[in-house]
């Protein structure tokens, strides 16, 4: 056991700073808080957090004027980014300059519901937007529901019922939108096999939902669902606070289109991408293995049978074996 684990007769974690009197409940613990590199990390004490949101605590970056670590919030404030967390002059292999997407590329889906039903409370899909990794439009229409509209909702989406009164050609079906989604997703190669792009967006199940289909779980990348971008409570941030918090602007102050709220999407999933991060020892991402495995028990490289010689091992060592609990869409650049 190294000597910082013992100076005080207790275990302290080399993730999150944690400290047990026993080192068995320090094994215990890692084997439930799934530390890896792939979590954000303060980079003044290295400290890892759950999310972005924990990070921007410790720090004092969310405008919380008892910031839980008065040094690193003194450090940050004087030359850290409120938008990226990075400090200046402190480099680390957790920030990247981007990098190019894995697999066939990615688009980024956005729809706006207008209201079906007695109170207009049930959405219905009358707009959809794809949108390419360069915010170009790659396919936008209204769309035609299939059930009588009872509220346009016209303060926030903008859409009228002239809107999806336009014959074929101007306004789609429901069925016809989700075919050419479906279309747009499936990517040719020159060998003439197809290729499946990742799907990019906020509240992914939502929107398919509307356009009745679904897609493979491991091509979705939903910045509502992504553990880094959701709150300490594990519940989901909106949109536009994840867009003023880590793009620095705001979204959907007026008429809102769904074109907005792809490139917002598109823009955290690529912020999310750009990351580098260390391959630790127990990280299986290393050899490919770990694709979207990371949430099952399987995964975990803490089993009670190992219980013996994993409390011989340091804080270090078992923060080597720890892998994440998700995956971490930095791995999106190194796959393909």
């Amino acid at each position: 056991m190294d000597s910082s684990s013992e100076a005080h007769g207790r275990h302290k974690c080399a993730a999150c700073f944690r400290q047990f009197n026993r080192m068995e409940h320090l094994v215990e613990h890692m084997r439930t808080a799934r530390h890896s590199s792939h979590d954000p990390r303060c980079l003044v004490c290295l400290k890892h957090c759950r999310s972005l949101e924990a990070l921007r605590d410790h720090l004092g970056a969310g405008g919380s004027s008892l910031p839980k670590a008065a040094h690193c919030a003194a450090v940050f404030a004087a030359r850290g980014c409120t938008l990226c967390l990075a400090v200046l002059h402190i480099t680390s292999s957790s920030h990247g300059d981007g990098g190019g997407g894995g697999g066939g590329g990615a688009l980024a889906l956005g729809c706006k519901m207008v209201g079906a039903g007695s109170d207009g409370s049930l959405d219905v899909c009358a707009r959809v937007c794809l949108v390419d990794e360069r915010e170009n439009v790659v396919y936008e229409t209204f769309v035609k529901p299939l059930i009588p509209v009872t509220q346009y909702r016209y303060e926030r989406t903008g859409i009228r019922p002239e809107h999806l009164r336009g014959g074929a050609g101007v306004v789609a079906t429901v069925k016809q939108a989700q075919e050419r989604v479906q279309e747009l997703l499936r990517v040719r190669t020159s060998g003439g096999r197809g290729r499946a792009m990742l799907l990019v967006g906020h509240g992914l199940d939502h929107d398919l939902a509307a356009l009745g289909f679904d897609y493979p779980a491991h091509l979705k990348r939903d910045t509502a669902q992504y553990p880094p971008l959701m709150k300490t409570s594990k519940l989901s941030n909106s949109l536009r606070f994840l867009t003023y918090t880590y793009l620095g602007y705001e979204i959907q102050t007026g008429h809102q289109h769904p074109y907005e709220d792809c490139v917002a999407a598109m823009r955290l999933y690529q912020r999310m991408r750009a990351q580098r991060h260390r391959r630790g020892d127990g990280d299986a991402a290393a050899d490919g293995a770990f694709h979207h495995q990371a949430a099952s028990a399987d995964s975990n490289a803490f089993p009670a049978w190992r219980q013996r010689e994993l409390e011989r091992m340091t804080p270090e060592e078992l923060l080597q074996l720890s892998t994440p609990d998700y995956y971490c869409w930095c791995l999106d650049s190194v796959d393909g």
